[in-house]
C-alpha cells in the first residue's frame, strides 16, 4: 500500500527464451535472475503482493522458494515469443479479480531482465506518478549510447536516414551536442495505473512520465548481457 493505493508487483517469467535459454533461472550473484525481482518487490516496502506469472512449473517452484506468490499458471498461449506484456497483465488482473476479489490500484511490472532496479528508483517512480494527476504511467529511461539521428534504415539499394530534423540538413553528420536529447526505455521501472490498462487497453497509456536513470543499466537478453551484469554486480554490490 502506498498512500492508500494498493500495489501489485507482477513478475512476467516465462520458461522459453531464445537469446538466453531458461533465462529466468540463470544465476546472477548466486541467485536465479528472477529471484532478484522478487526480493526487490519485497524490499521496497509498499508492494502489497509480489506475484509471478509463468507457464513453467519449475519457475513457479523456484519463485515460491524466494517468497513470491504463484496463484495461477499462465496459459501457454500467453507465453510465446511474440506475446506482449498487455495480455499477460490483463490475464493476471482478471484472474485476481474473479478468484480473489483483488483489484489493485497500481501495477508494478518487475522485470527479471532489469536486476539493477533499486528501492529508491521504485519509490521515486511512485512519488512521480502520484504527483501528476493526468499521468498514466512511469517508465525508466536513459540516454542511449547512439542517437537515432545517426541511424539508418535500408532502402531498395541505398540507405535512408532514420530521422530527419527541421533545422539540420544532415543530422546524421552533425555533432551529437547539437542534436535533440533522446531517451530509450530500460527494464528497471514500469509502473502503471490499473485503470490505464483497462480503459486505454495499454501498458503505458497516453501520458507517460520519464524516470531518468543515471547509474548502470543492463537489459539482460543474452549471454553477454549476463556477463556484464555479473561484473557490475561485483563492482557496485547493489543487487538483492
Amino acid at each position: 500500500m502506498y498512500k492508500k493505493r494498493s500495489v501489485l508487483g507482477l513478475i512476467p517469467a516465462r520458461g522459453g527464451s531464445k537469446g538466453l535459454p531458461r533465462k529466468n533461472l540463470r544465476l546472477l550473484g548466486g541467485k536465479p535472475l528472477m529471484a532478484h525481482s522478487i526480493l526487490q518487490g519485497h524490499a521496497c516496502g509498499f508492494i502489497d503482493r509480489v506475484i509471478v506469472s509463468t507457464e513453467d512449473a519449475e519457475i513457479a517452484s523456484v519463485a515460491k522458494q524466494y517468497g513470491a506468490e504463484v496463484p495461477f499458471l499462465r496459459p501457454v498461449e500467453l507465453a510465446q515469443d511474440r506475446t506482449t506484456d498487455y495480455p499477460v497483465c490483463v490475464h493476471a488482473l482478471k484472474w485476481l479479480k474473479e478468484r480473489e476479489s483483488f483489484e489493485p490500484d497500481l501495477l508494478f511490472l518487475l522485470r527479471p531482465t532489469g536486476p539493477f532496479c533499486t528501492t529508491q528508483q521504485m519509490t521515486d517512480a511512485m512519488e512521480l506518478l502520484l504527483k501528476y494527476r493526468k499521468a498514466d504511467s512511469v517508465r525508466s529511461v536513459n540516454e542511449p549510447p547512439q542517437t537515432p539521428y545517426k541511424m539508418w534504415r535500408p532502402g531498395r539499394r541505398f540507405m535512408k536516414p532514420l530521422l530527419s530534423h527541421p533545422r539540420l540538413r544532415e543530422p546524421y553528420t552533425s555533432p551529437r551536442q547539437v542534436l535533440p536529447k533522446v531517451y530509450q526505455t530500460n527494464p528497471n521501472i514500469h509502473l502503471v495505473w490499473r485503470r490505464t490498462i483497462e480503459r486505454q487497453r495499454s501498458m503505458i497509456g497516453s501520458n507517460v512520465l520519464p524516470l531518468v536513470i543515471e547509474g548502470p543499466v543492463v537489459d539482460i537478453d543474452d549471454e553477454f548481457d549476463l556477463v556484464v551484469a555479473e561484473v557490475l554486480m561485483k563492482r557496485t554490490g547493489n543487487l538483492s
